[in-house]
């Protein structure tokens, strides 16, 4: 089939709404037509959420970067007794948390290293004090990976794990965990014992007891196209069973030049990788939303791709933002190309309206806390040449 001939079949299937096949992600992903493909994604986009992008107000804490696992990629986690190495007594993660409520906070984002010696009743306990020190505001927390090692180190099972942090408070999972689903990649990348079978085992657990949760994808290292095609596939099975994923989140892999903290270049990966260019994030998000018919939203998480690419992602499927942040130690301990650490609710509005969207502030389930007509004065700003986002 011709160019032109593969072209009209795939837009015919979109705009009928037909599912896509892993062979036609495959040959999205092989096309260099971006314009076209976001457009594509663009249609898909409105018409399930129009000209709408939604954001949080939210804060990211980190309980301790001390873990069991060396992931190749990974610039956050240490060992015990390394320099840099901490862990937070519970006063301490609730002293943090009460410093971040400002801005009426709707949602705490808690992940963590694997630690090898706190106790399973640490967590619960955390989230407990936590719940009852920050009114309204919603605890998402855990990766799937992090369930997975509380099983190990409690002998629980995960369903009962589940029940007793939501007991204590917890309203969703994070998404994270996920990388790249595919063993012949994970095994290279990943140095703990989830992969897809437990991970997919946690989230539809979770999905059972009414969460709705996030679900990621790790991109721009090692893998191919095909394996991002393989993931997103993956999700979309488990979505059609559960329909418990609010959104897709792609995370551009980071390529870490030297370390901020202590200078140590701690990612394996790096002699042989480098990072996504703009230009592959963009059709990274448009092929996902393509593909991922089913799950409602997708995000730019602003903090790892930037804020001129996180605009320019919302004429390629995104219509999620992510939120105001504040200290994200995860890839912020490998960030050398300048993205802020916060962005308070006013720079989200104007960062969305520039982009001729409507920002609509959401919570942690998806649902409208409140939507933003755009103010008088925007005309007055957009006469102006605006300074381009870093």
């Amino acid at each position: 089939m011709t160019d032109v001939g593969w072209k009209r079949e795939i837009e015919a299937k979109v705009y009928a709404g037909t599912r896509l096949t892993r062979a036609d992600g495959e040959a999205l992903y092989a096309s260099d037509d971006l314009s076209w493909l976001g457009r594509l994604a663009h249609h898909r986009r409105t018409a399930l959420n129009g000209e709408r992008v939604m954001f949080n107000v939210n804060r990211h804490l980190n309980l301790t970067n001390v873990c069991s696992a060396s992931c190749a990629y990974c610039s956050f986690q240490r060992k015990p007794g390394e320099k840099a190495a901490y862990t937070m007594r519970v006063e301490e993660a609730v002293a943090k948390a009460k410093e971040m409520e400002d801005e009426q906070l709707t949602e705490l984002h808690i992940v963590n290293g694997l630690h090898p010696t706190l106790p399973w009743k640490y967590y619960p306990r955390v989230l407990r004090e936590l719940k009852a020190a920050l009114a309204g505001v919603s605890l998402k927390c855990f990766t799937a990976t992090e369930v997975h090692w509380f099983e190990k180190i409690s002998g629980l099972p995960a369903d009962e794990i589940l029940d007793e942090l939501i007991d204590a408070g917890l309203d969703s999972l994070t998404g994270g965990g996920a990388e790249i689903f595919d063993w012949e990649i994970r095994k290279q990348i990943v140095d703990h014992a989830t992969h897809w079978e437990d991970w997919s085992r946690i989230h539809r657990l979770a999905h059972a007891k009414g969460m709705r949760t996030p679900a990621t994808m790790l991109y721009g290292h090692i893998e191919e196209h095909r394996h991002r095609v393989d993931h997103v596939l993956r999700l979309r099975e488990l979505q059609d069973e559960t329909g418990g994923f609010a959104v897709f989140i792609p995370l551009r892999y980071q390529h870490d030049f030297v370390d901020s903290a202590d200078g140590v270049v701690r990612n394996r990966l790096q002699a042989r990788t480098t990072m996504a260019s703009p230009a592959e994030s963009l059709k990274t998000f448009a092929v996902s939303r393509l593909l991922l018919d089913n799950v409602p939203h997708l995000k730019c998480f602003w903090v790892m791709h930037g804020l001129s690419l996180a605009q320019l992602s919302l004429n390629f499927g995104v219509d999620d933002l992510d939120g105001s942040v504040v200290e994200y130690k995860i890839t912020h301990d490998a960030d050398s190309y300048g993205t802020p650490q916060t962005m308070h609710r006013e720079d989200l509005l104007h960062l969305i309206w520039d982009a001729g969207f409507q920002p609509v502030e959401r919570n942690t389930r998806y649902e409208v806390v409140r939507e933003y007509d755009a103010p008088p004065s925007l005309a007055e700003r957009r006469a102006e040449p605006q300074q381009v986002w870093a």
